[in-house]
């Protein structure tokens, strides 16, 4: 009987020991980034009030680190995807992009290499008929994401601002582009 006693003990110890064990894998890798969604956020301001304006969607890739493997993540975004969170504000949006002309515009990440706890990266976006080109920009490193910003200008990427009401409401010049890997 004590025996029996011993062997399910020891059984049930073992159990908890083998069970609250994680598997070594790719997962843990600290050379290895798997990215499992992204977001973009466009943040501005006009004359009247700020706007923020999202779209964020899944995306699958694996960034490799300190490896002889080229990092290169590239993306199309949908420009009708982007939420403003008021349907006129989307329409604007819309227009000012030329979604109808280019509904899609590009993001490539290349190059990302540690940077003290952050990365840093070469960014090419393609918006309308315009490529930006941003190198050694900071992706900062949290606990879930990657976090990237751009602070750019409408004429920048060859647009203008949107303005209403004969233009006394006028959207700023300057915008800033946020955007989010997160991680798996």
């Amino acid at each position: 009987m004590t025996r029996r006693i011993l062997i399910i003990v020891m059984g049930l110890a073992l159990f908890i020991v083998l069970g609250s064990s994680k598997p070594t894998s790719i997962l843990s890798d600290p050379n290895i980034i798997i990215i499992n969604k992204l977001e973009i956020k466009i943040l501005g301001s006009s004359s009247v009030n700020k706007f923020n304006c999202s779209n964020s969607f899944p995306y699958k890739d694996t960034i490799y680190l300190n490896s002889a493997t080229k990092n290169c993540l590239k993306s199309k975004i949908s420009m009708n995807n982007f939420d403003c969170g008021h349907k006129i504000m989307n329409k604007d949006l819309k227009k000012t992009v030329k979604a109808t002309e280019f509904p899609n515009s590009t993001v490539t990440i290349t190059d990302i290499k540690p940077f003290g706890t952050d990365y840093k990266c070469n960014l090419t976006f393609q918006i309308t008929n315009k490529t930006l080109s941003f190198k050694n920009l900071l992706l900062k490193n949290t606990n879930q994401t990657l976090e990237g910003i751009i602070a750019l200008k409408f004429s920048d990427a060859g647009l203008l601002p949107p303005s209403k009401m004969g233009g006394l409401i006028k959207v700023k010049d300057k915008f800033t582009i946020q955007f989010y890997l997160y991680k798996s």
